[in-house]
Order: structure tokens, then sequence, then C-alpha cells
């Protein structure tokens, strides 16, 4: 396919002269009301910014800059394939070498592209920066920085916007309800959330203040368009996967709506059995606007990090801490007969790490540390099994569930719980999906599957295959569901090629609706643990909610079996 760009000398005209009356008449403007009296300049601030988001020019603009920065990189990697199919056709270590390379070279350069646009280009780097075992760890490691570094905007527009939609909304004057908003708790693609103090008038707490870009939703569905581009250029076979990300994440643009599931899965944890060992942040509603969400704040760390920083207290420092948690990491990823090839145990990575030269620790001294580290894991497979276990019923039994659990999204608070954020990406389940994907699940999650009830439970939700391979079936459900094993086994190096792999024998014609962010789920999940250092297999986490749902929905359960052996409620393998 021959990429079209924008005729280069216009779009370098369209630049230059858009930079040059940024710096005059309109930055001068600009310049002038930022530094203007807020409760005067608040009307003509947010004209501006209006007629800033449907400058006709700006998507263009966007479009130029993303090929001028991305096909450089793109061609590279094309003539990297070229050289390799003509000079290193028998030689697949050459090959590797070649693609290591690139790589190392191209993902700064793909980091600093997300960074100066932002938009969407940070959400789909949150997303690849999960998966460890999706896409080269130069990435990982490059896209991680998107979990919580991506820069805020200004404090002072930050405000603006928090001022106008007081306003325009409740018809509040902000300095009645915020005594102070203070620093950037964190910033990503759409929003960024700051720490705030209430006034005394409603409360006078602390509380988390998530706040939307300037020109967020216009910017996603310009960028969404530049980026469906690029999967026709270099990235073959996620055009469908891009186009359904983009018909979910447009519906994140109010905040209202944020603002109620939270209330709503609040509720849900509040009569579940983790009550007293998971915390939503409970919304105040009555603040809340399309552009503001106001929340409870919750104070913790990130999983990831609180993990990091427990480590470096055991192995000396961060630098080490980081090294041990990589190098099991790629270990992870470089596995292939998971499950079976007996891993490196904590003390022999912990020695080989620190080292046993003269100056090194007594043996003693190691000793303590290893057993320290074998008990900070086994913490870590704690915490992931609530993380789990509260998903699954989420899903299972409430049907309402957060779509988009990657690692910032998860909280290790100083009270000891897991506090769960961000439901931007909310989704529900209504009870024949829901009962549909338990058959699946409970059915993909014992020990020994059957491959016949597997591959029949999928079809009856919804999956189609073009040959009905039930084989090829079965192994599309456990990639969905459970885990990224079985391609580790074939010799795929990711689930991505194993995908291609299974697509080449009995290609996937038809993929219901709501099973698309539940395997979503379930690849976040399984990102999150080779993260943490865990291999995880959902739906042998899920499989007893699975089964619950089915026990106590019975009078769906019949609509759903069409002649599969009853499951019973408990548990068999």
């Amino acid at each position: 396919m021959k990429l079209r760009f924008p005729n280069l000398l216009v779009s370098l005209w369209l630049a230059t002269t858009l930079t040059t009356a940024e710096g005059n008449g309109i930055g001068s403007l600009r310049s002038t009301l930022l530094r203007a009296n807020p409760a005067l300049s608040v009307h003509q601030r947010t004209m501006l910014e209006r007629e800033a988001s449907v400058n006709p020019l700006q998507p263009t603009l966007r479009a130029f800059q993303f090929w001028r920065r991305v096909y450089p990189i793109v061609w590279d990697y094309r003539l990297t394939g070229y050289w390799n199919r003509i000079a290193r056709r028998n030689d697949p270590e050459g090959r590797a070498k070649a693609y290591d390379a690139l790589h190392t070279k191209h993902a700064p350069d793909a980091l600093k592209v997300i960074l100066e646009l932002r938009g969407i280009y940070v959400k789909i780097g949150q997303v690849l920066s999960s998966r460890a075992d999706f896409i080269p760890r130069q990435y990982v490691d490059a896209f991680s920085a998107l979990q919580d570094q991506v820069n805020p905007y200004e404090q002072d527009r930050i405000e603006w916007i928090i001022r106008e939609s007081l306003q325009s909304c409740q018809e509040l004057d902000m300095e009645d309800v915020f005594e102070s908003v203070d620093e950037v708790l964190g910033s990503a693609s759409i929003g960024q959330v700051h720490k705030a103090k209430l006034t005394p008038k409603y409360g006078g707490g602390t509380v988390a203040v998530k706040v939307m870009h300037p020109n967020a939703e216009t910017q996603f569905a310009n960028d969404f368009k530049v980026f469906i581009g690029l999967t026709n250029v270099a990235l073959s076979g996620w055009g469908p996967i891009v186009r359904e990300l983009e018909t979910q994440m447009m519906t994140e643009f109010d905040y209202t709506n944020e603002a109620n599931d939270l209330r709503h899965v609040r509720a849900n944890v509040l009569h579940s059995p983790y009550a007293d060992k998971v915390i939503v942040p409970e919304p105040m509603v009555e603040l809340c606007s399309k552009h503001v969400l106001v929340m409870e704040y919750l104070s913790g760390k990130k999983l990831a990090e609180d993990i990091e920083l427990k480590l470096a207290r055991i192995v000396g420092d961060i630098d080490s801490a980081r090294k041990v948690l990589k190098a099991k990491q790629q270990a992870m990823f470089e596995s292939k007969d998971v499950g079976r090839k007996k891993k490196k145990s904590l003390f022999r990575e912990f020695s080989e790490i620190v080292g046993e030269s003269e100056d090194g620790l007594p043996l003693i001294h190691k000793t303590a540390k290893a057993v320290q580290l074998m008990s900070m894991m086994r913490d870590v497979g704690k915490k992931l099994s609530l993380l789990l276990d509260a998903t699954g019923h989420q899903i299972f039994i409430d049907g309402v569930y957060n779509g988009d659990p990657h690692p910032g999204n998860v909280l290790v608070l100083d009270c000891g719980r897991l506090g769960l954020i961000d439901y931007g990406q909310t989704r529900r389940l209504t009870k024949p999906d829901r009962l549909a994907l338990a058959r699946v699940v409970a059915a993909v999650g014992k020990h020994h599957p059957d491959v016949h009830e597997v591959s029949n439970a999928m079809r009856t939700f919804g999956f189609r295959t073009r040959d009905g391979n039930d084989d090829i079936m079965a192994k599309f459900a456990a990639l969905y569901f459970d885990s990224d094993a079985e391609g580790k086994k074939m010799g795929c190096s990711s689930p991505q090629i194993y995908l291609l792999r299974l697509e080449s024998i009995d290609p996937m014609i038809e993929v219901p609706d709501p099973a698309v962010f539940v395997a979503r789920t379930s690849f976040l999940f399984r990102g999150l643990g080779s993260i943490l250092q865990q291999q995880l297999h959902t739906s042998a986490a899920w499989r007893d909610h699975a089964l619950l749902a089915l026990a106590t929905d019975g009078e769906g359960r019949q609509l759903y079996n069409l002649g599969l052996t009853p499951i019973r409620a408990e548990s068999s393998t």
C-alpha cells in the first residue's frame, strides 16, 4: 500500500504560518488572557479554546507531524525485513540480532512521538506497556513511562476548566468549593488528576479532581483515523482491534458517566465479599460535569511501584530492584515450556544480580534476603489473587467491571487494602451474555479442559471460525480468556504470532462484542502478572465465579446448554 502524504510544501507552509501566528497575534492575546483575572477573563479564554478545538487545519498538521516522525521508523523495519529475507535467510540468530538492534534504536523515538502528540497515542502506549509478552521489551521499557509520567497541562489552564465547569454546570464559584487545587497525581491520555482541598462548606476533606484535557475528544477522533492508516501500512491485522477500541473509547468523554459508574461499582463492592479488602473511590456527583470529576482521594502507591520499592529495600537500591524485575520479566517472556521448565529460584537470581565476588554479601545475609524475597513474592501473589477474584466477581456476578485494568489503575493503599481507580471504560454484560461467558470460562478453567465442551461453549457465545475446527476454537478460547502458555509451548514468541498461527489454520470470522473487553481485561491482567513476575491463568482464577453465576441464575442455564453436560455448582476437574 502506498502512503499518501499531504503535499509537503503546503504542509510546511501551513506549519510555519500557524507557528508564526501563535508566536505573534494569537500567542500574545493568549498570554494577555492568561495573566488576567480569571473571574474576568474566563469567558473570553474558553471562547478561544473552542475556536482552537474546531481549527480545520489541526488534524492535517497532526497527521503530518505523526507521519513525518513515524514513517522513517516503519521504513527502517521494512528495509531490515527485506534484507533479512535476502541476506539472512538461513541465519535466524542474525535476523533476531538485527531486529533487536532496531528495537533498541527506535523505542525511544516512538516514545518521543507519543509524548509530543499525546491523545490516543498515549492510551495505546499504556496498553502496550502492560504487555511484556506482546511487544519487544525495549518498547515495554520505554512505554512504561506513560503509566504516570505524561507531561500535564499548565496549572492555570486546568483551574480555568474547573472554574468554568462549576460556574456553568453548578452555578458555583471555584473559591466556594475548593480551598486549593494542588499537585498533579497523574496525567494520562484524556485527562489529569489533581489533589485538592475542599472548603468547610463541602466537608473540608481531601479529594482527587480529574480534569479532561482541552480538545481531547476532537483530537482523539482525528487521531484514530491516522492510527488506522498506520495499521494498514505497518500493523497488519490491527485494523479491527483499533476500530473496536475507537468505538469503546469515544464513550469516555463525559465524566458524569464515569461518576455514575463509580457510584454503581462502589455500591457493588460494598455488598460483595471484598468490601473489607478493596476500595473504589466515592464520587461527589453534585460537583461533577462532562469535563470534571471530583471523587474521594485514596492515599497509596501504584501496585508495581509498591513492589519495586519493597524489593529495593531487600536488594539494596532501586536500580538493583529494577534489574531483578526486568530479568524475571524477560525470563518469563522467553520461556517456551511454561509450567514445565524449571525456573531459577529467587535466591539464585538474587545471587546472580547482587554478585558473589569477594566483596559480596556473606552467605547468611544472602540467605536472609532470599527469605525476604520469597515472603515478598508470596505477598505479590496474594494481591494479584485478590485483584483477579474481585474482578471475576464484578464480571460474572455483578455484570459491571473495569475494561481498562492497567497497572496504573491499581493502588496499594496506606491502610493495606487495594484501591481500584479510573472507571472511564466501565463495561456491562447482559444476563444472557454473562451466562454464556461463564460457560466458556468454566470449561476453559478446568485443569484438563475438554476440547468439545470448550468449542461448543464458544460457538454458543457467538464465536465462529471458517472451518469449525474444534481444536483451534478451544485454543482461541484459551488465548482470549486464560493464558498465552499454549502458544509458548508451540514456540510462538508472542500472543500475536500465536494468533496469526491459529488464524492461518482456521481463521476466526466472528467475535461477539461482549467478549472483546473481557478478553482485553484478561490480556491486561496477564501483562500485569508478567510485570509483577507472576504467570496468570485468568480462567482458572475466575472459574469459581463463573460456576456460581451458572448455579445462581439457573433459569438461564438450559438456554446455553444446547446438549452439553450441565455444569454443576461444585467444581470438578
